[in-house]
């Protein structure tokens, strides 16, 4: 009887855990338009969380500590604002009259190449349609990529509801972090008693593994960042501060950022500088921007915390992007990680299990 009643609970949890997913896919489906700025406040409020606890522990009442660390956060990114947005306006604006002269460059080098191709291989090595292309087509496709370019530069951001960011998240933001160790008692004191301990021990693997991700690829994303920016500057390359702090910020997809940087800073400089030397250069940097972040600043900030390859990461990000757009992008590592906890506890389990340990039965 014990063992029918253990048998219709089981199954009670595993209706009840299949119930509470796809209800949790349901609400994502209908409104993942409306729920970037409550991710991202939700985002907020989680990294300074353990700041405004410390500020709280100081004898300062939590709502002050939100508003100040708020206030911090908003002014931090205001001030990066204002000191980048100058520097960025002026390299689009002289590449927008540099342009016809890159392209120029540009076609000149790949004919010379193409020359070269001819003299060692033979005059038919190199198609006509490919000299063609290079010669009268080239500067058509580069005067119609660098108008996207910029129209993309000026029109991007509308693609994000600006207003709604600027506005409802920070005021969401507070809130939930003004509240956050009362949700997450109240939260807490949901736990079904039997299995309590076991739903605790996993969420806080969880935040340590998300702890880890955030703060660590923050840290790298920075690096990277400040390191191509400032070398692709130093080097003289038009465009290379945006090019550079763009790749920063997209190496938060592990080497999406780098390989970007360098085909994007290789193009340019080719039709800039129309000499083999100046694309080596930028190619070493983005190399050695890519050894220094895998060999000393990922290992001191990451190190094996995340629980996750590389590979799981990539596909998490694309696969949250392809379902819900740039919603489930910042969903997708919180998820990654939970589901890689949780498929841990269910392998540890599985190994010490009757089913894995049993022997196999004699005579069958």
């Amino acid at each position: 009887m014990s063992g029918q009643f253990g048998n219709g609970l089981r199954w009670q949890r595993i209706m009840a855990i299949g119930a509470a997913i796809v209800l949790v896919i349901l609400f994502l489906r209908l409104f993942s338009s409306i729920l970037l700025p409550f991710v991202a406040a939700a985002g907020i409020a989680y990294f300074l969380d353990p700041a405004v606890s410390a500020l709280s522990r100081l004898r300062i009442p939590r709502s002050l500590g939100t508003a100040i660390m708020l206030l911090a956060l908003i002014a931090g990114v205001a001030l990066c604002v204002l000191l980048l947005y100058p520097l960025i306006t002026a390299q689009i604006s002289l590449l927008s009259q540099q342009l016809p002269d890159m392209i120029a460059g540009l076609q000149s080098f790949a004919t010379h190449e193409i020359s070269n191709i001819q003299k060692r291989f033979g005059q038919g090595f190199v198609s006509t349609k490919l000299q063609s292309l290079v010669s009268n087509e080239a500067g058509t496709i580069m005067g119609f990529a660098g108008s996207a370019a910029r129209r993309v530069v000026g029109t991007g951001f509308v693609l994000i509801n600006i207003l709604t960011l600027l506005i409802i998240t920070p005021i969401v933001a507070f809130y939930f972090l003004r509240d956050w160790p009362f949700v997450i008692a109240r939260i807490d004191s949901w736990l079904p008693r039997s299995q309590e301990s076991v739903i605790r021990n996993l969420s806080l693997e969880i935040s340590r593994i998300l702890n880890a991700w955030l703060r660590g690829q923050a840290i790298c994303c920075l690096f990277l960042a400040v390191f191509y920016a400032t070398s692709l500057s130093i080097a003289g390359l038009n465009l290379g501060l945006v090019i550079g702090l763009t790749a920063g910020l997209l190496s938060f997809i592990p080497y999406v950022g780098t390989i970007v940087g360098a085909i994007s800073s290789i193009v340019l400089a080719l039709g800039q500088f129309s000499r083999i030397d100046h694309v080596i250069i930028i190619a070493v940097i983005f190399v050695a921007g890519q050894l220094l972040n895998d060999y000393v600043v990922a290992p001191r900030f990451l190190g094996d915390r995340l629980g996750l390859s590389a590979v799981w990461v990539i596909f998490a990000l694309f696969a949250g992007a392809e379902t819900f757009g740039f919603l489930g992008v910042m969903l997708a590592v919180p998820v990654t990680a939970t589901l890689g906890v949780l498929a841990r506890f269910w392998l540890h389990h599985y190994l010490q299990s009757s089913l894995y340990l049993d022997p196999p039965k004699s005579g069958v």
